[in-house]
């Protein structure tokens, strides 16, 4: 069988475990402290950006043609069947989702965790030539955001 497969036939917890310790893995080669809650938190990891800490949720994206897509909610079982809601602010600082296609982890700003159903990553140009407003996955890859996050804080440090 092949990678592609054996991926196919993961439960959305195993692949959830995935994409956490991939993410998880990249945050090391990073240099970034990385905790765990002991209790059920809505997050599942915590960063260490020196000195602010960052409440990650980690997902699982996938790759359709040219997009990452990351959902960006979460979903239980109720009575009625599926329950699919936002985070909240509070809940959450930020999105981190690895894509297995691709073996890339990315990381979505707070602004772009919070309050909606998914994020649209682009690869490659729109057919159309869309140039305005395009999420460009290489800016959101994990060292990307990290080192953007970091840079006004490691600013701060110096002063």
């Amino acid at each position: 069988m092949n990678t592609g497969t054996l991926l196919s036939m993961l439960t959305t917890n195993q692949r959830g475990l995935v994409a956490e310790t991939a993410i998880l893995h990249e945050c090391v080669k990073l240099g970034i402290g990385v905790s765990r809650p002991l209790d059920d938190e809505r997050y599942d990891l915590i960063l260490d950006l020196r000195p602010a800490l960052l409440r990650v949720q980690c997902k699982w994206a996938r790759r359709h043609d040219d997009v990452v897509v990351i959902r960006c909610r979460r979903c239980r079982r109720g009575k009625d069947g599926l329950i699919h809601r936002s985070y909240r602010a509070g809940e959450i600082d930020a999105i981190a989702a690895y894509c297995v296609e691709l073996d890339t982890s990315y990381l979505l700003p707070p602004e772009m965790s919070v309050g909606r159903a998914a994020v649209q990553l682009r690869l490659r140009p729109c057919r159309n030539n869309q140039a305005a407003k395009i999420n460009w996955a290489r800016d959101f890859e994990l060292g990307a955001t990290l080192s953007r996050l970091r840079g006004p804080i490691a600013q701060l440090g110096e002063r």
